[in-house]
């Protein structure tokens, strides 16, 4: 017989932790937060089980006797009720999955990895190639049906063209795959994976292309070079003479800002968001960096030292390099200025090689040298830098005449 009633349930003291019998198993429980619910109890396989049968009033008491009634006539039948409704979740989960496509796994991964990028551009080239190349053919299909065939279909097309796009795209893809497994939407081995299974039936990258490096100016060439490029009144040169004295990358002076500059120390302190790394780089400033800097305008409004064409921006990452071409024919970038200094250091000093890697913020490959060499060599760096702008600022010979310099303390 029935035990409770809506009037009955109404007047239930919610302030006090109880249970309240409806007869056959169901029971309405208040927890000591005043929140009530509806449980069934029962045993099966001689084993006691409690099942919940949804919180009230969003259940009424109508419902949960149906519901119970349905949970009752399962057991008669020898199943369990609390294991048939988990199966049947999994079983939604499963077609759920089923149905992801390769699209939305793009989607929710870049959601959850690309706040931790570094910048717009990186984001904006993951979108590009997997939307370019991959989207087209295996976009709108289910995740869990991408297996090699469809990997291959995608890359072959670019691989022998645009190898180094193709390579970044498989390990793309590869990526978004892992995370796919890791969700649930798909199982099994990764189709995307390079070792051990698509090198077999793929060329490598360095067998289809030989690796360009960034067009270099030989480091003779650099102090006549320098000297051409003081002649020019800009602040594209300007920031492109302040990027060979330190061997910067583009992006580290381009992102500078007068607050990184500590005037007193003769250091500029690059802050790890804008290094490749993602590590801060102290740089020490020569006497040649710190005039430079001295000479730069400021406004009120624009908090970095190289500054733009549009009002409160820095300069553009590509300013330096057209200035570039326009001074030269031969192909040079301003990535390159790095590897003249590391061919100065090598061939004209006898600095060791792990200072010259540590101007360039480069990361030792070797995890034990990692390990002992926690400073970063400012001081040692320092001298090695003055030395550098020393070069740079040599006199130099031009159609039988010296170039006459300024004389700077260097």
């Amino acid at each position: 017989m029935s035990k409770l009633t809506a009037v009955k349930i109404a007047k239930l003291d919610i302030k006090k932790q109880a249970q309240y019998g409806d007869g056959k198993g169901l029971w309405l429980q208040v927890s000591a937060f005043g929140t009530r619910s509806w449980l069934l109890r029962y045993m099966v396989g001689g084993r006691a089980r409690v099942m919940g049968l949804g919180p009230y009033p969003e259940v009424s008491l109508k419902e949960a006797r149906e519901r119970a009634a349905e949970a009752r006539k399962q057991i008669r039948d020898g199943v369990d009720p609390i294991d048939a409704r988990r199966e049947k979740k999994m079983a939604a989960k499963v077609e759920a999955a089923r149905l992801t496509s390769f699209a939305q796994c793009v989607e929710e991964y870049l959601e959850t990895h690309e706040s931790a990028w570094k910048n717009n551009k990186h984001r904006e080239q993951w979108r590009s190639t997997i939307a370019t190349y991959a989207h087209p053919i295996i976009g709108k299909l289910p995740v869990a049906a991408v297996d090699t065939a469809l990997v291959l279909k995608v890359l072959r097309p670019i691989w022998l063209k645009k190898p180094e796009t193709a390579s970044r795209l498989r390990g793309r893809i590869e990526r978004i795959l892992a995370w796919a497994t890791v969700s649930e939407y798909r199982q099994g081995e990764n189709p995307a994976r390079w070792r051990g299974h698509l090198q077999e039936m793929l060329p490598a990258k360095t067998k289809v292309q030989k690796v360009k490096h960034h067009a270099a100016l030989p480091y003779a060439d650099v102090p006549a070079f320098m000297a051409q490029l003081r002649g020019r009144d800009s602040i594209s040169a300007r920031a492109l003479e302040f990027t060979i004295l330190n061997a910067n990358r583009t992006g580290e002076v381009i992102g500078a800002k007068w607050e990184e500059i500590n005037f007193e120390d003769k250091v500029w302190t690059v802050p790890a968001s804008r290094m490749k790394a993602g590590k801060e780089h102290r740089v020490p400033l020569s006497a040649c960096a710190m005039e430079i800097l001295k000479s730069l305008p400021r406004e009120r409004d624009n908090p970095f030292i190289f500054i733009g064409g549009s009002k409160g921006k820095a300069l553009s990452n590509m300013a330096m390099l057209e200035l570039l071409r326009g001074m030269n024919g031969n192909g040079y970038t301003v990535h390159g200025f790095r590897s003249s200094f590391k061919d100065w250091c090598a061939e004209t000093t006898n600095y060791p090689r792990e200072l010259a890697e540590a101007a360039l913020a480069h990361t030792l490959p070797n995890k034990v040298e990692r390990a002992y060499q926690r400073g970063d060599l400012l001081e040692k760096r320092r001298r090695l830098m003055r030395e550098w702008a020393k070069f740079c600022r040599k006199p130099v010979a031009k159609s039988g005449d010296v170039v006459v310099l300024h004389e700077t303390k260097l």
